[in-house]
């Protein structure tokens, strides 16, 4: 099959045109990040055994609204997913088997098809990310708790710290304030490990540059935050 190279970081790990598509209703997987899966229907396990074979690349898609009455049909999807790359698959014996799924990119359905047991679409790769940091945009007028004018990173990883901190996730913490960690690594890490709701997380991906995503999470931790503050004004 040929390969989409229509972002620069598609040479490092090239992606089929035509992909299986694995849809979830409350799985949304991120770039940068790893997804451990389980399978057990038949049609995906027909799904990874091909996917082994056509390059190693499956795209995760969450299903609309609605999808309950259809599932074992083709219920409708989200047309924007995250295409992964299966780095390591442990079988089973009774045919299941267990996988990790590492995210590549963000990639846009042009065509489905269903001619196999499982869905195949026809994509492209993209939206792409911007070059720049996110650290190089246009600043907040302030971070939060400080008062004084700061990067947008700065401003996520307070608030972020701010909210693990609240759930006692040390680990988490850890990761966050790790200063040699990308912008994208970070900004994806915390999209797929916080606990949003996965039409949230779709929003997140939806974002058109990593900057926008960047400026959705926050607004995300704030609203949740302040609801928390809320919360204890009660007690």
């Amino acid at each position: 099959m040929p390969a989409v190279n229509d972002t620069p970081s598609s040479k490092a790990f090239p992606v089929p045109e035509i992909i299986p598509i694995f849809p979830l209703p409350n799985v949304v997987l991120f770039p940068d990040t790893y997804l451990p899966l389980h399978i057990f229907e038949p049609r995906y396990r027909d799904m990874v055994a091909d996917a082994g074979r056509e390059g190693s690349c499956i795209g995760m898609a969450l299903f609309k609204q609605g999808w309950e009455s259809q599932y074992y049909g083709n219920p409708p999807i989200f047309s924007l997913g995250c295409v992964g790359r299966m780095t390591h698959i442990e079988p089973l014996e009774d045919g299941r088997s267990n996988l990790i799924l590492q995210g590549l990119y963000r990639y846009t359905i042009e065509e489905e098809y269903f001619d196999a047991r499982y869905r195949k679409a026809k994509i492209t790769l993209g939206p792409s990310e911007p070059f720049h940091t996110i650290a190089e945009g246009p600043v907040l007028s302030e971070v939060e708790g400080s008062g004084a004018e700061g990067s947008v990173r700065s401003t996520l990883t307070a608030l972020a710290m701010r909210y693990l901190q609240s759930r006692k996730a040390e680990k988490l913490c850890e990761l966050v304030t790790d200063e040699a960690m990308t912008d994208r690594v970070l900004v994806n890490g915390l999209s797929s490990c916080l606990d949003l709701t996965p039409l949230e997380k779709q929003f997140l991906l939806e974002a058109e540059s990593l900057y926008q995503q960047t400026r959705r999470l926050i607004d995300f931790l704030k609203f949740k935050l302040d609801g928390e503050t809320q919360l204890s004004g009660w007690g």
